[in-house]
């Protein structure tokens, strides 16, 4: 198909805020953050490029935050239809067994998915991953299968489940890196923001007994914008965080791992996160809506149709160290008839180096109607420069 390309060169002076990609890593020679930590990384919402990184790939233990695959396959199965929110599952006395961190659901009662959700999000329960995971697959190995096969999927390479809840198990590992890739897919659930920011909460079992949900992730509590994340702690983990926060359109993804206690976590993942909003900024190219340009229309009835992006498109930028990108637009051959929202081409930002680190599809703005016959010929004496009396 042939192409139109057009390529302007622009110097990025705009602070808008969008959700975006991100253009140059940061220099983490300049930085030290989470000191104690034996890994941590710090990225955007799309974990496209990180920010901050330390041993990011290094296989380690994660305790809890295993649970985030847990959630977010659950979240899936809900997506997809295969689970639905209110269904009453059946405790197993497996699962009202698990002990460690838990809801202290009841063998033999039934509960709403949406209650053993909550448990897993507020309150990291080993007994609502494991009911959860019976009825998703069958069988926690079963459940295991799916999650690795999910990770696998996610281009999680270092990272492998033994279980669903976290808890010591041999060939049980993971890194930052993949971490914050698969805390980056839950946030993006809506549903998983309703339990996520829950802080302190009584809750009455099906058979009236009442005992009190208090969320492990203190930053929930205690830093603006944090409306996310997970908690972990084992003696060969030791103490871990994910955490997720958002201010104004930019949401940042932190992980540390390995921390020597737990105000030693939290602190750092606030001087992560910290050191992200206060380096880093959206910057709009495009909005939604906006017309960028006209393009050349084959047989239509007007001669070009307004095009824009399909979706806002930006980038995520250093602060006060931007370099000049490219907007590289590509047109397909144009033809009528063409309907409000029909793609027309493709735009891409593109750095220095030449790679990509921005694109959307453009669309037509307007509707363009086919040229008639009748059109055509009285085009061709308009040309002519015949006209009639009547």
């Amino acid at each position: 198909m042939k192409k139109i390309i057009i390529i302007l060169v622009i110097s990025i002076l705009l602070c808008f805020t969008f959700s975006t990609v991100s253009v140059s890593a940061l220099d983490t020679a300049k930085v030290n953050l989470a000191t104690n930590a034996k890994a941590s990384y710090l990225c955007d919402e799309n974990c496209l490029e990180e920010m901050y990184s330390k041993n990011s790939t290094k296989r380690l233990p994660i305790a809890s935050m295993v649970k985030i695959m847990t959630a977010l396959i659950t979240l899936d199965e809900i997506q997809e239809g295969n689970l639905k929110i209110d269904e009453m599952i059946t405790i197993s006395e497996t699962a009202s067994g698990m002990g460690g961190s838990q809801m202290f659901l009841d063998t033999g009662l039934a509960y709403p998915v949406s209650d053993l959700l909550k448990g897993v999000i507020v309150v990291s329960a080993n007994d609502a991953c494991l009911a959860l995971a019976e009825r998703i697959s069958g069988s926690e190995e079963a459940f295991v299968l799916k999650m690795n096969e999910k990770a696998s999927q996610l281009g999680m390479s270092n990272t492998n489940f033994a279980n669903c809840t976290g808890l010591p198990a041999p060939n049980g590992y993971s890194c930052a890196k993949d971490v914050a890739t698969m805390l980056s897919r839950l946030v993006k659930h809506d549903l998983y923001h309703n339990y996520s920011t829950v802080w302190l909460e009584n809750y009455k079992h099906p058979d009236g007994r009442i005992t009190t949900m208090t969320n492990t992730n203190k930053l929930i509590k205690f830093y603006q914008g944090c409306d996310g994340g997970k908690t972990g702690f084992t003696n060969e983990a030791m103490f871990c965080l994910a955490a997720s926060a958002k201010k104004g359109d930019l949401r940042l993804i932190s992980v540390v791992i390995g921390e020597k206690d737990s105000k030693t976590r939290f602190k750092e993942s606030s001087e992560l996160l910290n050191y992200g909003f206060a380096n880093y900024q959206n910057t709009v190219f495009a909005k939604q809506e906006e017309v960028i340009g006209k393009g050349k229309v084959i047989q239509g009835k007007q001669e070009e149709v307004p095009f824009g992006v399909k979706e806002n498109l930006g980038v995520l930028t250093k602060k006060g160290n931007v370099d000049k990108i490219e907007k590289i637009i590509e047109l397909d051959e144009i033809k009528a008839p063409l309907s409000k929202g029909d793609k027309v081409g493709n735009i891409f930002l593109v750095k220095e180096d030449g790679k990509i680190i921005g694109e959307s599809e453009l669309i037509a703005l307007e509707k363009v109607e086919k040229l008639t016959f009748g059109d055509t010929v009285r085009k061709i004496f308009g040309k002519w420069g015949v006209c009639s009396n009547n």
